[in-house]
């Protein structure tokens, strides 16, 4: 073992974090920087590619200042990344410099090709190698339309110069000083370009969108020597020279740092999205209910598939209320309100600002709010937003029952809105099935900062991990089974409304 510290960088949709845990997994220090928002269009959303290295690096800054004179950096062994999966950024290798800004998974500009490809019968084929669904959702399409309007992409890859990579590349990219041109099994499965049954970029799909196979990075294990922390880093020259050994998707991440590590554990993540996944093991399932089958990780020889719902907005939607509704000035003050009065009064709201995920793949259903009356007030509205994320979840779950086959025990959860115990009780009330919330709920930077350890020695493997894990809470069902059934009845009534937006 070369120290006692792992560095984390967790790459988050609305802000980049750094954390630095010790051989407990317990947070020593941590950091978070927000970055903006770009919505170029209605159903657009882009990044700033620099702003993201930027809001990483002055993070990763403060935690090196807030252990100064507590912790040697040589105390630090090694550092994990985790992302944003399906964020698209092109950059010019040459110059480090992006050619257009990251197109979001949130963007739905891609909407039109996706179903122009599903006319075109290429769904199977899509489904059977990647084991995705055609949708915008996914890179492959967002590096179509960058390469088509961006007069300079199309150049800069016919000269070798174009480089395509998730926001993880992009960073490991910068972070060793452009020598490691890297992505994960994880990530790369999330680009509906990558075969996950053999481990490889595909020939055929790239063909079919028109993307050179030149500018795709080299696919590699999650957990693996990715490079070093180049010296030329502005700003960090204390950690040159250490070892980038973790590099993995979000929410495979979060899955491994709830130590979901046997076949049928399953954990939920509630951040800006809302991402439901099951460990499947060494098997991939193919999903009969529009759920999505990818790599989990790989980890040395080993590696583990997974089956996932992902619901695209939930924490986002407590940022729609502060900001741009005003109806709170705090996410705290979200959970204050919803407890402030015993239901949602009858209001539903389907946050289908950028359509609706899992199990429905609905790219033109839109947010809605049914059930107003006059006696419904500003408390009412905020509970429906606290509630709609469980019944997004128990959507999810109830479809991955089906698929799998298996009644789950517990539902393990983490994520910056599982604080809430509204929510978290709502969430258990409403899929029947206990809700374990660990003390660290920062799980998807401690999966990566594990996954890292394990590689450099820290950890000695997942037994020790698992002996990590503590339970904070566990949330038990209290609501009557027929109120249940009443209150979900409910949600999917709105949930037909918000479908109904494209038909009529």
């Amino acid at each position: 073992m070369t120290g006692k510290y792992v560095l984390a960088l967790d790459q988050g949709t609305t802000s980049s974090r750094a954390i630095l845990f010790d051989r407990q997994g317990g947070i020593v220090a941590k950091a978070q920087k927000e970055y903006e928002q770009f919505y170029p269009r209605a159903g657009w959303v882009e990044h700033d590619p620099m702003e993201i290295l930027y809001s990483q690096m002055n993070a990763l800054e403060m935690v090196l200042g807030e252990i100064e004179g507590r912790i040697s950096i040589k105390e630090i062994a090694c550092m994990g990344v985790t992302n944003q999966r399906e964020t698209a950024i092109l950059w010019d290798k040459t110059t480090g410099r992006p050619v257009y800004n990251a197109i979001v998974w949130q963007c739905r500009r891609t909407a039109e090709t996706c179903e122009e490809l599903k006319r075109q019968g290429h769904s199977a084929l899509v489904k059977e190698r990647t084991g995705l669904l055609l949708d915008a959702y996914f890179s492959g399409t967002k590096i179509k339309w960058i390469l088509e309007h961006v007069p300079a992409a199309r150049d800069l890859a016919a000269q070798d110069r174009l480089c395509f990579g998730t926001v993880e590349t992009w960073l490991i990219w910068n972070f060793t000083g452009g020598k490691s041109h890297v992505t994960d099994y994880s990530n790369a499965s999330r680009t509906m370009l990558f075969d996950v049954d053999k481990l490889c970029w595909d020939a055929e799909l790239c063909a079919l969108l028109d993307i050179p196979m030149s500018i795709l990075p080299k696919a590699v294990p999650s957990g693996a020597f990715h490079g070093e922390i180049a010296p030329s880093l502005i700003g960090l020259h204390e950690l040159e020279g250490l070892p980038v050994t973790a590099a993995v998707g979000d929410q495979p991440a979060a899955l491994f740092g709830q130590a979901c590590f046997a076949a049928g554990q399953a954990k939920n993540t509630y951040g800006t999205g809302c991402f439901l996944l099951m460990n499947t093991g060494g098997k991939r399932v193919r999903s009969e209910h529009n759920l999505l089958t990818g790599v989990a990780w790989g980890l040395g020889d080993e590696v583990e598939y997974a089956i996932e719902g992902s619901a695209f907005n939930a924490g986002s939607v407590i940022q729609w209320l502060r900001d741009e509704l005003k109806l709170i000035d705090s996410a705290p003050r979200c959970d204050e309100l919803a407890a402030s009065v015993p239901d949602a009064n009858g209001v539903y709201l389907v946050p289908a600002f950028t359509g609706l995920g899992a199990p429905y793949w609905d790219m033109y259903a839109r947010g809605t709010i049914v059930g107003l009356t006059r006696g419904a007030g500003r408390a009412h509205i905020v509970r429906a937003v606290v509630e709609c994320i469980p019944y997004q979840v128990c959507d999810l779950l109830e479809a991955m029952r089906a698929d799998a086959g298996i009644q789950f025990s517990e539902l393990r959860v983490d994520g910056g809105a599982s604080v809430s115990q509204v929510m978290m009780q709502f969430q258990a009330d409403i899929v029947q099935t206990p809700v374990n919330r660990p003390r660290v709920v920062e799980t998807t930077a401690l999966g990566a900062a594990y996954m890292a350890g394990i590689v450099a020695g820290v950890w000695s493997g997942k037994d020790e991990i698992q002996a990590n894990r503590q339970v904070e809470r566990v949330f038990t069902p209290q609501m009557p089974k027929g109120l249940r059934e009443e209150l979900y009845g409910g949600w999917k009534r709105a949930i037909e409304r918000s479908l109904g937006w494209a038909k009529e």
